[in-house]
């Protein structure tokens, strides 16, 4: 991301919520977006997970600037390299784990019959093999989230991107997440948290703190602290 800016209003009510933010992030590094409440911090995951659209500036994803990409060609893009794992799960309440799980392939035209053996062993990995049938609300919170985390993976996506992942969960459950997050990164994916917590950003290799709009410090990659 070069010189990115991201408003919100106009005349009067306009918001400057990203001021000029430049970042680089490579493949395969685990990072940390930290910042206060309204600091701009989610604004940037939304611009980085192509669920917003910048105002100015060049993106550029895999080396393709995907700045003039039509709504279909951004749906397109996260469906194939961008998973994502929300706080509150965002699991879709009357659909099975498996379900839920399945839809990324689905949309990518898969039969029904590859999408349900793909999230099977999805589901398989992160441990909820035999939930594959239950509804959201009738898994814990932990459990809603590795389904969220499942979900994010079975497209084999490059990129996840993780927004407040444990801030449903309480601080056993959240440190699994966490270690599991460290487990996909070591395996080569890209991760990107969104958090206001530093006890979290900490487990990253690297942390880009992000006040009132702006980048205030990169730490650049660095031995990740596991606790």
């Amino acid at each position: 991301m070069t010189n990115i800016c991201k408003s919100f209003g106009k005349a009067e009510n306009k918001v400057d919520v990203l001021k000029d933010v430049s970042l680089t992030i490579e493949q395969g590094e685990f990072v940390a977006i930290l910042g206060p409440s309204g600091s701009g911090k989610t604004t940037l995951m939304n611009l980085i997970g192509l669920i917003d659209t910048i105002d100015s500036g060049d993106y550029l994803l895999d080396g393709v600037n995907i700045h003039d990409h039509s709504e279909n060609g951004y749906a397109k893009i996260r469906n194939e390299k961008i998973g994502f794992v929300f706080q509150k799960f965002n699991l879709i309440s009357k659909y099975t784990a498996l379900y839920n799980v399945a839809l990324p392939i689905l949309l990518r035209g898969a039969s029904y019959k590859a999408a349900k053996q793909k999230a099977t062993e999805t589901l398989k990995r992160v441990g909820l093999g035999d939930r594959t049938h239950h509804r959201p609300n009738q898994l814990s919170g932990g459990q809603q989230q590795r389904v969220a985390i499942a979900r994010a993976l079975v497209g084999e996506c490059p990129l996840i991107l993780a927004d407040e992942p444990t801030g449903a969960l309480d601080q056993k459950t959240g440190k699994e997440v966490l270690s599991f997050m460290q487990e996909l990164n070591q395996e080569g994916k890209t991760i990107v948290i969104i958090t206001h917590d530093e006890g979290i950003a900490a487990q990253a290799e690297r942390i880009i703190y992000v006040e009132d709009g702006a980048i205030k410090q990169d730490t650049g990659k660095r031995a990740a602290v596991r606790t």
